[in-house]
């Protein structure tokens, strides 16, 4: 194919003569390397129908039945003892919905499905093969068990911040919203006849060291707000908020919250709020940028909105699946809007908060889709190979082994017996980097040949 229209119309559209003459060279070049074309073969490779989710929280719990659902077998490893990951945590949410109760429902319908094999207390020790075939070692309890499977999905989650500021862990009156939603919850709860609570937004989040926004935070804060409200309307919240996000149609409780009284107040991140303590309790200072002047609260209770973060294991399991993570610590996806829940890897899909903070509803949504991805896989009987791959010319090859090394997708190896370059066709995305390494020329690219590449200078020459 000579592209003419991006390559040559579209940048030239004021110079139609020497657009033309391009356009010429181009057709050239392209039937210079038609004529060195040959038919590139396709490989495939048997699927093992069966998935592998890692985690066992939400995400982990929803992609599994789903695939149980389409008639396929699942494998869950949860690293804790026990199954719901963040979701243990919760018990509201702005809708005022039972989250334990849809918890023990999922975790019992996990359990009965005669599909899916729950492994509790398991780590993943290695994972072999490629897409259709892979195979993963994992350890239960000082035991090594290999697991046979087709697709991956990976569901770690995250986790709340535990915060090196304002006090937190030197005062037991300095919480974060997580405990203070557990506290709520019980039925001997103290906590709604306060008199004076007040919540700091964005901690640990939205800095120097966490750039981004954890997306939950404002809303957990007016959940926990809007519950106190509701249980003591005469108590009082001030909420000291960077920016209010709640996005969507969640902004009905912020305004609802201005309703019942809570009071917002922004301040800067370059002067952010002070706390001290007193034997009378908590004095909080904050600079209100309107009044312009320092405003000082006495406070019964201290509220942190707190990052959600990473795991720390996240680093390790990327290696062991070949797949990358964002500058933050998360699992980065091939593409957000053309990709999404997929990774670079084949075969490789991503769900929940291991992805990045979100809501229940969120999760439950791209674990779906995960789950949609994989059985589109698992489905079939094989998979192809990209035509488009590179391949190793024997002759030239010396064992190297710098191709081994660019390789993103693990997909050459140094052959023990021959110690030459081999390239794992499935594993093979064909991004060229091998080819462009290889310091003898041994390893090139299929359609993108050396001898190819240079019929093509020579015409436009």
């Amino acid at each position: 194919m000579a592209n003419i229209r991006d390559q040559n119309s579209w940048v030239h559209m004021r110079e139609p003569e020497k657009a033309t003459e391009k356009a010429k060279d181009l057709v050239r070049m392209a039937v210079a390397k038609v004529e060195l074309k040959r038919p590139l073969p396709s490989f495939s490779s048997e699927v093992i129908k069966k998935a592998l989710v890692i985690g066992g929280g939400l995400a982990g719990m929803v992609a599994a039945l789903n695939i149980a659902e389409q008639g396929f077998e699942a494998y869950l490893v949860e690293k804790e003892a026990r199954l719901g990951g963040n979701l243990r945590n919760l018990h509201y949410t702005l809708d005022n919905e039972n989250v334990q109760g849809y918890l023990e429902s999922i975790v019992k319908e996990v359990e009965e499905n005669p599909r899916i094999k729950v492994y509790r207390d398991t780590r993943i020790k290695s994972v072999e093969g490629y897409v259709g075939n892979y195979k993963t070692t994992i350890v239960q309890n000082g035991n090594e068990m290999e697991l046979d499977h087709g697709v991956i999905i990976v569901a770690t989650g995250a986790k709340e911040l535990k915060p090196q500021e304002y006090l937190y862990g030197e005062d037991e009156r300095v919480i974060t919203q997580l405990e203070l939603e557990q506290m709520l919850a019980r039925p001997d709860s103290k906590i709604p006849s306060l008199n004076t609570i007040v919540m700091i937004q964005c901690v640990g989040s939205r800095e120097d060291e966490r750039p981004y926004c954890s997306r939950v935070c404002c809303s957990d804060a007016l959940k926990n707000a809007l519950r106190i409200k509701k249980e003591n309307p005469k108590a009082n919240i001030f909420i000291l908020y960077r920016d209010i996000r709640t996005y969507g149609f969640k902004e009905k409780f912020y305004q609802e919250a201005r309703e019942k009284g809570v009071i917002f107040i922004r301040y800067d991140k370059e002067r952010k709020p002070y706390v001290r303590k007193e034997a009378q309790g908590l004095k909080v200072e904050v600079f209100d940028p309107i009044l312009r002047e320092k405003l000082i609260i006495s406070s019964d209770l201290l509220v942190l909105s707190a990052a959600i973060v990473p795991n720390e294991d996240n680093q390790t399991l990327a290696q062991l699946l070949k797949v990358p993570l964002t500058t933050d610590g998360f699992y980065l996806e091939a593409h957000a809007k053309l990709r999404p829940v997929d990774f670079s890897t084949r075969g490789v899909f991503l769900a929940g908060m291991a992805h990045g903070p979100k809501f229940i509803s969120e999760t439950i949504s791209q674990a779906c889709a995960a789950a949609q991805k994989a059985c589109a896989i698992i489905c079939k009987d094989s998979v192809e190979a990209e035509a488009i791959i590179a391949e190793v010319n024997e002759r030239w090859c010396r064992g190297c082994g710098m191709c081994v090394s660019v390789c993103p997708y693990e997909a050459i190896s140094i052959d023990g017996e021959t110690n030459l370059a081999k390239v794992t066709e499935v594993l093979c995305q064909g991004c060229g980097s091998c080819a462009a390494t290889c310091p003898s020329g041994a390893i090139q690219q299929k359609g993108f040949q050396r001898k190819q590449i240079l019929s093509m200078v020579d015409a436009a020459i």
